[in-house]
């Protein structure tokens, strides 16, 4: 076995068996995430620099092959440089400014059921003995976990292919956490819940309200889920606010990129928005 040592806060070495040691070849750098540097395309692969929590994701990316979710990249092994091997997901991610096929409803509910379909396969599933996912507990909700969610299911992390998702990426920020939860999170970018002003251009018109409701019925929240959302939503928005300043204050990197270009202030404008319009959008959920 060859032991690699994970980069980062906390990290601690995990071993992988040598046979997972493969070899790089050319590499095509891949853009589009907020947090990792250093991803690169190799053939019909992804190289990505592992962290304290891979070894926790790797296992969690396993289970998703083992219970035949179709949904995710396949973890494939360990390269030479100590990168992780993720199998390439076929496809393309929304690019900036959002283009038609990934504002509409069909992308809406789309998303929705890939996230209700992932929930479900990651059910039951726990980290293994000796890894643990990140610990952004300062983002998370204080209830008892459910599953481990994706928690960052943005439009950079959703793959479509034939302008319908299909699969979703990136699994960073994935931690032990609710349903609710991550149904919020992902709704903050796609209902969107944020102000106006800070909304992709092709958002900025949308009616918010019965976005949310159509999300809620395609992923199939009950009338208990759909009565706590908006709360969860608003602790969400405070949390990550505080969780993101730290962390831009703490590890740097893609953090404090984000972090300068403004991360908490659109955090604060859209739970302000979300606090102007809380009536109207009840109103959609019951």
């Amino acid at each position: 076995m060859r032991r690699f040592q994970e980069s980062g806060a906390g990290a601690a070495s995990f071993a992988y068996p040598a046979e997972m040691i493969v070899s790089a070849l050319v590499e095509v750098p891949l853009a589009g995430g907020d947090v990792t540097d250093g991803v690169v395309r190799v053939g019909d692969t992804v190289r990505r620099p592992v962290r304290a929590h891979s070894p926790a994701v790797h296992a969690l990316l396993r289970h998703l092959e083992d219970v035949g979710f179709d949904g995710a990249p396949r973890f494939l092994g360990m390269d030479e440089r100590g990168r992780e091997i993720l199998s390439y997901v076929p496809g393309r991610t929304p690019p900036s400014p959002l283009p038609g096929y990934a504002v509409g409803d069909d992308a809406l509910v789309g998303v929705a059921r890939l996230l209700r379909r992932y929930h479900d396969a990651v059910a039951g599933f726990a980290a293994p003995e000796g890894t643990a996912f990140d610990t952004c507990s300062a983002s998370n909700c204080d209830d008892a976990p459910e599953l481990v969610g994706h928690c960052d299911l943005t439009p950079d992390n959703v793959v479509f292919r034939g302008g319908h998702p299909v699969a979703m990426i990136d699994f960073d920020l994935a931690r032990p956490t609710t349903r609710l939860f991550d149904v919020v999170t992902t709704l903050r970018h796609w209902a969107p819940v944020a102000d106006p002003i800070d909304r992709d251009p092709a958002h900025r018109t949308v009616s918010v309200g019965p976005r949310i409701a159509r999300f809620c019925a395609a992923y199939g929240l009950d009338d208990d889920q759909r009565a706590r959302l908006l709360p969860a939503l608003r602790l969400r928005m405070e949390r990550s606010y505080a969780a993101m300043r730290d962390r831009a204050r703490t590890l740097g990197g893609g953090w404090a990129r984000m972090w300068s270009a403004g991360a908490g202030g659109r955090l604060i404008r859209a739970r302000d928005w979300l606090d102007l319009h809380w009536d109207t959008l009840d109103g959609h959920l019951h």
